[in-house]
């Protein structure tokens, strides 16, 4: 077997990330997007982007005005800031770079199932801290395994179970470890707080984010990280691509940021409707649910999941069906829609139930 087959049958072996199922026409409450955003807002993005882009040229000089934009909304300066096509590309790229096969990482259990796939694929030794029953992390166990690990990744909020380290905790255990610490907060505009103006400042720490979310653009593709100046140099100029977003995604970015003020708001609407969701489903004795910083909320349907799960899907309605998460055997995790799509979703619940 030459070195290239035995490469491909190696790498057949490994899962991949598994993205969720489409099914045409049905209600998306699986995976994690914004919708509270209006269609019409998006639209008229990709109007004015097409105005103003020549995709003929490559992005000289775009990306640096779109780096300042995306400072002035993480209140950080511009020098902190790196970008990439997702943050996937990102977190693959830090990973690529800084971790070899004797690299051992530590993570949360359950988090961020891309992650998880690419230190597979790069065949880095992986330990994790299992959330309690309650799905909270216990930080002085994260911190006390930490003491064998050279690098740290915690998605803060975390998917799919919605939990948050407090800032003053994690502020604690970037301070103590000495290794590199990745912050993944793509739902952070959905929580309480962020600890991405602490990256500037601390020489081990990145903190990734993302505009699908909160900015309702899963599509575009784009994410970006802040960190130390010396870091961001480095991703910038040596391990990131030389054009590593489109001139369309680095326009309707820029326009999109612009807008800061109407996505907030939006992250808002989705947190009230949060606590909408979250108390509904509480009132049934068949659920246990779970307090979520995130835009999504899981909650275990026990040994009926499957059943829901395929009752809401003859409805048109898709959640996502996460079985076994932590202890818990028959996990859901529904995202938070517009009011409307909330409501038809509970809906469905209600009649299904009683």
């Amino acid at each position: 077997m030459s070195w290239l087959e035995k490469k491909l049958d190696a790498y057949s072996k490994l899962g991949g990330y598994v993205k969720p199922d489409l099914h045409q026409g049905a209600l998306k409450l699986d995976s994690n997007e914004n919708y509270m955003i209006p269609k019409q807002l998006q639209a008229d993005l990709i109007n004015h982007a097409k105005k103003t882009a020549d995709v003929r040229e490559y992005p000289l000089g775009r990306l640096d005005e779109l780096v300042q934009g995306i400072a002035k909304y993480a209140k950080v300066p511009p020098y902190t800031i790196g970008v990439g096509n997702g943050s996937d590309q990102i977190l693959d790229l830090i990973l690529a770079n800084f971790a070899s096969h004797k690299t051992r990482v530590l993570c949360p259990s359950p988090t961020f199932g891309f992650f998880e796939e690419r230190c597979r694929l790069y065949g880095l030794p992986v330990t994790s801290v299992p959330f309690s029953a309650g799905m909270a992390l216990d930080i002085a166990e994260f911190a006390a395994a930490s003491k064998q690990a050279d690098i740290l990744y915690i998605d803060s909020p975390n998917n799919p179970t919605g939990f948050q380290f407090k800032r003053s905790e994690l502020r604690n255990l970037v301070e103590s470890f000495e290794g590199l610490v990745i912050i993944d907060e793509a739902y952070a505009e959905f929580a309480s707080h962020t600890i991405s103006g602490m990256a500037k400042s601390r020489d081990n720490l990145v903190v990734v984010r993302t505009l699908s979310k909160s900015f309702g653009l899963a599509g575009l593709r784009l994410g970006y990280m802040v960190s130390s100046k010396e870091f961001a140099d480095v991703f910038t100029r040596v391990l990131q691509y030389p054009y590593p977003l489109s001139t369309m995604s680095i326009e309707m970015g820029m326009l999109a940021l612009q807008k800061s003020d109407a996505m907030l708001e939006a992250a808002q609407a989705v947190k009230e409707e949060r606590r909408r969701v979250t108390d509904e489903l509480r009132k049934y004795s068949e659920f246990e649910v779970f307090d979520s910083q995130a835009n999504f909320v899981l909650f275990d349907a026990h040994g009926s999941y499957k059943r829901v799960h395929a009752a809401l899907l003859e409805q048109g309605i898709l959640v996502r069906r996460l079985g076994k998460v932590g202890t818990h055997e028959g996990c859901l995790r529904v995202t938070i829609g517009t009011k409307a799509m909330n409501s038809r979703f509970l809906l469905a619940v209600r009649d299904l139930l009683q």
